[in-house]
This record gives structure tokens, sequence and C-alpha cells, in this order.
């Protein structure tokens, strides 16, 4: 047996724990004898330091991972059946969900979406790691290691501890703001995709874990994060104080961790708590390079919750019910107990995601759908009128500040601005991953329409993704007018993308970094990814050999 510390409780935990008493038994028990061997005496190490020793587990002498293997034994084998009451707490009634929901209690909806979901952030996640974030991300990520690895997506050669393949491919995710966006307003998959494939790739072969175990698992860290976002009326608008997936999605981490590693009742509560602790990021890093960092670390942080839990680490057992635990995050917070798993409905099952067709803020959408029917008028002759004919250009929009930047200096601001994505839709009729290189952004025709934008924020146009629309008009200096309006568009959970129009946005980015052969097969075993056995065949595409990479020239 291998000396180096493994993680030791995925998806069936029933023949896993027959399995690890197997092997623990042939690990403890003296040759050729049938007397019991006695119980070696554990290194009175704490909590926390067991868990650095078991991260930097190639520093450690052999003896030592002995020691710790066996107190992770003790602690897979304890009896984790869920106790049967009313819940006496929101937390408790969360972690009893998280514990309880099995493979049976997917519906063929939440299954269907959540395919798509995983599509579509494994593809934005391999666009992403041609970004020079991603590239700091990755180097900073160096400098740990461990036995216990798992791969960091397209770099078949480069792995990492699975906690630090969670952050690196988390902020790969985010990178371009290109990934999903749910209501109330959060990126729900980017925080718990990268933690499951981590852990799928890290774990013990046998027993295997199904695709249906991952996407239960991942379905999990979803609804957590929904129900959370549901107990605030602040939540349902675009966030003003803190990033939505810093602060649920380090939760929905946790939850899908802990439900992977067939955690008790009591860890996931303790999972939970935890990771409260390690929750939250401020918007003022809106639009920098720091943004993306908030993705990968709720991802990171999340695994490390349940990691924690998992050794015994605990913290406050009422952490959702308080107005100074999760209740600091957001104000009028009013949490409920939510009904056990034999009454459970899952919010996806209700309430579908939006994918975006371009790597921008989701508000941008609404602002690049009502520029392009404009943009239909102001041509001639099969060419866009001159821009020095116009003279004002209006936004109607919600008052969403940290959209609101008037001369964007980045890619990360462009990516957050009302303004530009308005005026690149008007001069070329298209917005492309390439619209946000920094020379497409400093042009001269695109700096003079931005100085002719002006806001305006009707009150009836509120920063929700559920209500809010927009309208432009565009007046030229012979006093014509010209106004285009969206209410909603395409690839909005109102007006959602077709497959073949999901599958052709998974090529168009997943191709920059793979094979082609590759991406077809990808898109193949997502498509059943209810019928795959074992998920290391998944996992295996993603470390695959790709073509050479393209760095993105924005940087």
């Amino acid at each position: 047996m291998a000396p180096g510390l493994q993680i030791l409780s995925p998806c069936h935990l029933c023949p896993l724990r027959a399995a690890l008493r197997l092997e623990f038994a042939q690990f403890t028990a003296p040759p050729h004898t049938n007397t019991p061997k006695p119980q070696p005496t554990l290194l009175p190490l704490p909590l926390t330091s067991i868990f650095i020793l078991s991260t930097f587990a190639w520093l450690t002498p052999r003896s030592f991972h002995k020691q710790l293997r066996y107190l992770l034994l003790q602690q897979v084998s304890t009896n984790r059946k869920s106790r049967q009451w009313f819940s006496s707490s929101v937390t408790e009634s969360f972690a009893k969900v998280i514990h309880g929901l099995k493979v049976g209690h997917l519906t063929d909806r939440v299954i269907q979406r959540s395919k798509r979901m995983i599509l579509d952030t494994l593809g934005v996640g391999f666009l992403g790691t041609s970004t020079e974030v991603f590239h700091k991300a990755r180097e900073y990520s160096k400098i740990y290691s461990s036995n216990v690895s798992s791969t960091v997506w397209g770099q078949p050669d480069f792995r990492l501890p699975p906690t630090y393949a969670a952050f690196v491919n988390g902020v790969a995710i985010h990178s371009m703001d290109f990934d999903d966006t749910w209501y109330p307003a959060t990126h729900p998959s980017g925080a718990v995709l990268p933690v499951l494939m981590a852990l799928s790739e890290a774990l013990p072969p046998s027993p295997k874990c199904s695709g249906l175990d991952l996407l239960l698992a991942f379905n999990v860290g979803i609804e957590v994060q929904g129900r959370l976002m549901h107990f605030s009326k602040e939540a349902k608008d675009i966030p003003k104080r803190f990033h939505p997936p810093s602060v649920v999605g380090t939760l929905g981490s946790a939850a899908s961790a802990s439900k992977f590693l067939g955690l008790s009742m009591t860890e996931c509560q303790e999972a939970l708590a935890i990771a409260v602790s390690h929750a939250g990021a401020p918007m003022a890093n809106a639009a920098t390079q720091t943004k993306p960092l908030h993705v990968g670390n709720a991802a990171r942080h999340g695994l490390e919750a349940a990691f924690l839990a998992m050794l015994g680490l605990q913290g406050n057992k009422q952490v959702l019910d308080m107005e100074s635990g999760f209740g600091a995050f957001y104000a009028n917070y009013a949490p409920q107990i939510i009904p056990d798993v034999d009454a459970h409905t899952w919010l996806l099952d209700q309430q579908d995601v939006a994918f975006k067709l371009f790597p921008a803020h989701l508000a941008t959408h609404w602002v690049a759908d009502a520029a392009a029917s404009v943009r239909k008028q102001l041509v001639r002759d099969r060419a866009l009128l001159p821009t020095d004919h116009m003279e004002r250009i209006v936004l109607r929009i919600p008052d969403a500040q940290y959209v609101n930047r008037p001369f964007p200096d980045s890619e990360h601001e462009a990516r957050h601005s009302f303004q530009y994505v308005a005026c690149a839709m008007l001069l070329d009729g298209a917005i492309t991953v390439p619209s946000f290189h920094k020379h497409q952004v400093n042009r001269p025709q695109v700096r003079e329409l931005l100085g002719k934008v002006e806001l305006e924020h009707p009150q009836d146009n509120l920063p929700n993704f559920n209500t809010l629309y927009c309208e432009i008009s565009v007046a030229l200096k012979d006093g014509a007018i010209f106004t285009g309006h969206s209410d909603t568009f395409y690839g909005h959970w109102r007006k959602p993308l077709s497959q073949k129009d999901l599958q052709e946005k998974f090529r168009g980015n997943a191709c920059r970094m793979l094979s082609c052969h590759t991406v077809e097969r990808l898109i193949e075993t997502v498509e059943n990814l209810e019928d795959l056995e074992d998920c290391s065949v998944l996992t295996s595409l993603l470390k695959e050999p790709s073509p050479p990479q393209i760095v993105s020239k924005s940087l």
C-alpha cells in the first residue's frame, strides 16, 4: 500500500466500508497469526495539523502516514445512518437533506438541466485556461504538492492536490465571466464541478463512482446555493456588497463534497459551519483579475471544509440560523427549515439557468440584444452608418453600478460595462471572445462612441435578472432617432439555448485547448452521464493531450 494519504470515502458507502475494513485488517494484522494486533497509539496532533500534514503528505515519514491513515479509517467506518427526527434548526435541516438525498430523488428534468450546466462549465473552463489570471493562479499553486493529486484541465502534465486543482480549475471557469448564471443571482456551477472532478480523480478506484453519483453530488451543491439565496430579498437583485459565488458557492462546494465523500449528517452540518467562515468576497474586486479567484476559492474552501469536518473539526451547529452566522452576508435574512428528503423538490426543476453566448456580465446581454436590433436600422447598403453621424446613444437600464463603466481600460472592465457592450455591438454586429481583447476595447471608433453614451434608469427597470429590460435609442445629427428594446435575450432561462447551440458553444470553447476528437467524446460522455458506470471515463478526458495552447492575445 502506498504510504501517502488516501481520500477514503466516495459514493457507495457500504461496499467502501467493507473494502476499507478488509484493507485495514490487512494493514493492522500481524502476518501468520490469528492474534489481533493492538491498535496503534495515535499521535496527539490537533486536527488542523493533521489536515495540513495530509496536504503536504510528501513531507511526512511513513510511520506517521500509517497512523494518519488509521485515524481516517476509523473516521470513515463510524456509523453514518441518518437519525430520524424533525429538524430542530435550519442548519440541521440542510445537513439532513445533503446526507439523505439519493440518486432516486433526481428527476429527469434536473438530470437534463444539470448535464447542460456541466457541459457548459467544462467548456468555459477549458477556454479559461488561456487567460492571464489562470496562469497566475496556476503558478501560485505550484508551491503545493501531495501524494494525492488531480488534473488541471487540459494540462495532463500538471497535477495538484485536490483542493488546489479545484481552485485553479474554478479560476479558469470564471476567468472570462462566461459561466452559467442562476436566479437569484449567482454562478452556481463553477464552485461545484471542479470539486467533484478533483475528488473523482483522487479517490481510490474501487468502489467506482458512477455518473449518477456525480450528478447527485453536483445537484446537492446547486440546491444548497439556491435554497440559501431564497432566504433574502437582497439576493434576488444584482449584488451590491458581496459576490454571491464567494458566499453561497462556498457552501455549495462544501455540500457537494460532503455528499460525494459520504459524510455523516453531523459531519455535513459541521462542513457547512466551517464553510461559512471561509465565505465572502466584496464586490469592489468585480471587473478585476481578482474576481475569478472568488469562484476558485469557493471551490477550494468548500472542499477544505468537508475534509476538516471529516476529521472531526467542529463549528457552530446553528450557523445558518443566525444573523451573526450566514445572515451576516444578506440583509433581510429570514431562514426557514427546509423540507426533508421525503418532501424534497429541486429548485433546478423549477428554475433553469442562463447560458451566455459571449463572455461578459449577464446584464450586458440585454444591452447587446437591444443594440443588435438598433443596428439593423442603422445599416445602409450593407454598411453601418458612419459613427460621426451618431450624436447621442441612450441606454435605459437598471441602476447597477458595478456594470456602469463609461471608459473601460481592461478586458475585465469591458466585460462589466453596459457602455462598451452597446458600442461594440453597434460597430461590429456581434460580440465574441475576441471582442474583449485590449486592442478591440481601445479602438478609436469605440472610444468615440463611448463618449456619446448616456445612461437612464427608469424606475420600473429593477436590477433583477428575472425582470430587467434594456432600451437603446440612437439619435443622429439629422434628428432621426432609432430605438431597440430587449426583454429577454437568447440564452436566458425564458429563452433557453437549444442543445445544438449549447454544444456549438462548447466546441468553440474546448477546441481551443483540446483535440476535436476529445471534444466530441466529452460531448457524448456528458450527454449520457447518467448511464456512465465509472466517472474515471470523464476525468480521463480532462487530461487528454492537447494541441499547443493559445494564450489570450488580450493579455
